[in-house]
Order: structure tokens, then sequence, then C-alpha cells
């Protein structure tokens, strides 16, 4: 096994995502241990080192030449990370001061510094002191990045049903739609469809969709929450817009195109964060159809003609 082989090995071991295991990662931190080609790890140190010193240590150690223009990579693709891991720190200074240094930490030199340099190391090293010493005082970088995205995830409960929502301005106007406006304006509701932006079909009761008349196909695009209301067998078909998509007069030719069957009075909204958003696709609503505001959640606006035209 070469120096290369090694450092991805315990990068592994210690529980590095895949990009943090790469050989621009793996030639960082021998430039950061001062391990040379035909040097020894059991010799690694951890003086202060500035990129521009890593860049220079593996071009002349190991012939492997980065721009020097490169120096946001390398801060991106390892600094940052290893930091996180805590297997290097900072020495605290701006980070567009000249005296900016980073270094190994004392507690991870004393892992590298364990590193056998023999054939056999891969099988050896799963019983290094030094390895599970700093496994058991440190969360691996894997875990902390899985729990970081767990904790990103937004709790959500459709039908008495926990279920998650991946983070972004859509899926959160989606769970104001199910959260906000289905208790006010779509009361005792079941929801036959919802998506995420990372699991399509988050709930989809097909069962009951075809029970209602739809005809649904591989091609078609559902709205993005359907919700039912047995009491007065009422359908509402609500697009969560941010971006793109309002219930356009195109976007009710598609729904009816799944819906020709369907027996149930249907009713039309375009949801929305805020009036900003709102006010940017106003003029492409469609007539017949209802506007809900998330930041107004108690109102709804009506584009249909008179049929609530009335005295207060």
């Amino acid at each position: 096994m070469d120096k290369l082989d090694h450092v991805k090995y315990l990068l592994d071991q210690i529980g590095m995502p895949p990009a943090q295991q790469s050989t621009l990662c793996c030639l960082t931190l021998l430039a950061m241990a001062d391990v040379k080609k035909d040097g020894s790890f059991k010799d690694a140190t951890n003086e202060w080192i500035r990129i521009h010193d890593v860049i220079s240590f593996i071009d002349k150690e190991y012939g492997v030449v980065y721009a020097e223009n490169s120096r946001e990579t390398f801060r991106k693709q390892a600094m940052h990370h290893f930091r996180t891991a805590a297997i290097i720190e900072d020495n605290g200074k701006s980070t567009n001061s000249p005296n900016y240094r980073y270094r190994i930490t004392n507690e991870f030199l004393r892992v590298i510094r364990s590193i056998k340099e023999f054939d056999g190391w891969m099988a050896a090293e799963d019983d290094s002191y030094e390895v599970h010493d700093f496994l058991s005082r440190h969360q691996s970088l894997k875990d902390i990045y899985a729990s970081k995205k767990q904790m990103e995830k937004m709790p959500v409960k459709i039908n008495n049903q926990d279920f998650t929502f991946s983070p972004g301005p859509h899926n959160k106007l989606q769970k104001a739609i199910i959260e906000e406006f289905a208790p006010r304006f779509a009361p005792n509701s079941e929801c036959l469809y919802v998506g995420d932006t990372t699991e399509k079909d988050l709930v989809k009761n097909v069962d009951k969709l075809r029970e209602l008349g739809f005809e649904i196909t591989l091609h078609d695009k559902m709205p993005d929450v359907v919700l039912y209301r047995e009491d007065k067998n009422w359908i509402y078909f609500v697009e969560s817009v941010t971006s793109v998509g309002p219930m356009d007069p195109k976007r009710l030719v598609e729904i009816g195109q799944m819906t020709g069957n369907v027996k149930a009075g249907m009713i039309f909204v375009t949801a929305f964060l805020d009036f900003k958003t709102f006010k940017k696709f106003s003029e492409k609503l469609a007539w017949e159809t209802e506007v809900w505001i998330a930041e107004e959640p108690e109102h709804m606006i009506h584009l249909n003609g008179n049929k609530f035209l009335g005295p207060r």
C-alpha cells in the first residue's frame, strides 16, 4: 500500500464521507502531517500551515500539481469538512488574514502516527487503539451530516400519520397547505396525494383516487396536494407555487384530462407563501379558481365572478 491508500483507508475508518476520501483530501492530510512519499507516519507533525503551503508540498513531494487559484477548492472540499470532523483546527484568525493557518489536532496526530506501514495494515489497523479512542470521543462526519439532514427535515402530520418533508420553500408551503389551509377550508378532509421534492409520491391513495373517477397514467403530473372532503363530496386540487406552476388555464385542461369521470365537486386552488409571490403570478391565474396565501391563512381570494357576491 502507498501513502495515499493508507490515508484513504484511515479516513474511511473514522467515518469520513466518500467525497472526503478523494485524492485531493488524502494529499491535503499528508501535507498537513508533513509526511513525505519516502517518509514515515510515525514522524508526522502538526505545524500551522497555509493552503498555499499544502499545494506547494503536494507538488514537491508527490508530483501532483494544483493551481494556486484552487485554494478555495481545498477549503471547501477538505478543510471545512476536516474541521467539522475534529481532525484539524484553525488559529482563529479572519479567513482573509494572511496569518490564517490550519493544523492537525494533537488528538488526531496520535491517530496518524499510529498508522503501520505494511501490506497487511488494512486488517490489523481495524483494532487500532488510537482509531477507536478517537471515535469514542468524536461523532463521525457521516453521522454528523446525516443528523443535520434529519434535523432539517420538516415534520408533518398527514391523515393522522407522521411524515417528514425535505427542506425547501416548496415543501414548506405544502406543509402549510396541510396544516393551515386544510383545517380552515377543507375540514375533516383526507389527503389523497402529496409529493415531496425528493420522494415524488409521499402519499398516494390510488384506490380512492380511482374510486372517485381519476384516470392516472405515468405521464400525468398530479397537483401538488389533493384533498377529499367526504361530507361535501368535494375534491380540492392545490398547487404549491413558489417559482412555477399556478392554476392557469393550461393547468386546468391538464387536470381535466385526469378527471373526466370524476363526479365530485372540484375546487382548484393556487397556494403561495406570500403576497409578493402571488403578485408575480396574479395575471396568469385562471378564472373560477381560488387563491390561498400562507402569510394570511385566515383568508382566501376567489376568482369566481359573482359566486360569492352579496351583502356583508
